[in-house]
C-alpha cells in the first residue's frame, strides 16, 4: 500500500514593509491563542520599555564616550603621521649634509688641480665647475635651513597635539567612569529584564515580532504595543477609536492596528 506523501506548508517570506494589517490574518495561527498572544506581546512591550529607561538613565555618555574613542584615535594617527615625517626630514638634512661634504671634496679637488694647469681654456673650465659646486652647496645649506624650520613648526604643532590628546584621555577616563558607574548601578536589574524579554520574545513568531521591532525603530518613544487611553483613543496618538473598533479591542479575539499611528492597541485590561 502506497504511503502518503506529506507536503510541508511554505512559509512566506517576511516583508520588512508589511504592517500589521497583513499580519492579522496568519496572527492567530499559533499554539497560543489571540489573547494570550496579545498579553505576551503587552508583557515584551512592557520590559522593553522598562529596558529603555535604564539606557535613558545614561543619557549623552554613550555617545560621547564614543566620540572622545574616535578623536583620540584621530589625534594618534596624525601624531604618528607628524614623527614619521619629521623622522623624514631628519633624514633629508642627514642626505644634504653629505651631499655638502661631497661638494666640499669636489671643490677642494678642483682647486688644486687649478695649480698644475696652464692652460686658460682648461682652467676657466675648472673655475665653472667650481662656481656650479659652490652653487649646489648653497642649495643644498639653503634646503636645510628650510627644513630645520619647517621641523620646527611641526615640533610645536606635535607638542599641541599631544597637550590636547592629554586632555581628552583625562575626558574619557572620566567619562569612562561615569558611564561605568550607571551601568553598573543597573546591570542586575537590566540583566533580569533582558531576560524576561527574551521568554516573551520566544513565545512570539518572527513575522509578528519583525513588524513588532519595526514600529518600535518607527516612533520616538519607542512604543509599538499601546493601550486604549481614556476610554476611546489610542494610547499611542491620542486619536480616537471607532466604537467598533473599541469593542473588537475589548473582546481580545483579533489583532487591531491604530489606523493613524500603525501601533497595537491593546485592552486596557491587561495594563491593570
Amino acid at each position: 500500500m502506497a504511503s502518503k506523501k506529506t507536503t510541508k506548508k511554505a512559509e512566506t517570506p517576511i516583508d520588512q514593509h508589511e504592517t500589521f494589517v497583513s499580519l492579522q490574518k496568519s496572527f492567530a495561527d499559533s499554539q497560543l491563542s489571540v489573547e494570550e498572544k496579545l498579553r505576551v506581546l503587552y508583557e515584551l512591550q512592557k520590559a522593553d520599555s522598562e529596558i529603555d529607561n535604564i539606557i535613558q538613565l545614561r543619557g549623552e555618555l554613550p555617545a560621547e564616550v564614543e566620540a572622545l574613542e574616535e578623536e583620540i584615535s584621530g589625534m594618534k594617527v596624525r601624531s604618528a603621521e607628524i614623527s614619521a615625517l619629521i623622522e623624514q626630514l631628519n633624514r633629508n638634512i642627514a642626505d644634504a649634509k653629505l651631499s655638502i661634504a661631497e661638494h666640499d671634496s669636489t671643490i677642494e679637488k678642483y682647486q688644486r688641480q687649478l695649480e698644475t694647469i696652464a692652460n686658460s681654456r682648461e682652467y676657466d673650465s675648472l673655475n665653472k665647475e667650481i662656481e656650479n659646486q659652490e652653487l649646489l652647496r648653497q642649495i643644498d645649506e639653503k634646503n636645510i635651513t628650510d627644513t630645520r624650520a619647517e621641523i620646527g613648526a611641526l615640533k610645536a604643532d606635535l607638542d599641541d597635539l599631544k597637550d590636547r590628546l592629554s586632555i581628552r584621555t583625562d575626558d574619557l577616563k572620566i567619562k569612562k567612569a561615569e558611564l561605568e558607574t550607571i551601568v553598573e548601578s543597573t546591570a542586575k536589574e537590566e540583566a533580569v529584564l533582558r531576560e524576561r524579554r527574551e521568554k516573551y520574545a520566544a513565545q512570539i513568531d518572527e513575522r509578528t515580532i519583525s513588524a513588532y521591532e519595526r514600529i518600535r525603530a518607527s516612533v520616538r518613544n519607542h512604543l509599538a504595543v499601546v493601550s486604549i487611553y481614556n476610554g476611546d483613543a489610542c494610547g499611542g496618538c491620542f486619536n480616537k477609536i471607532t466604537p467598533q473598533r473599541l469593542v473588537e479591542i475589548s473582546s481580545n479575539k483579533k489583532l487591531i492596528i491604530c489606523e493613524h499611528c500603525g501601533r497595537i492597541i491593546i485592552n486596557a485590561d491587561f495594563s491593570e
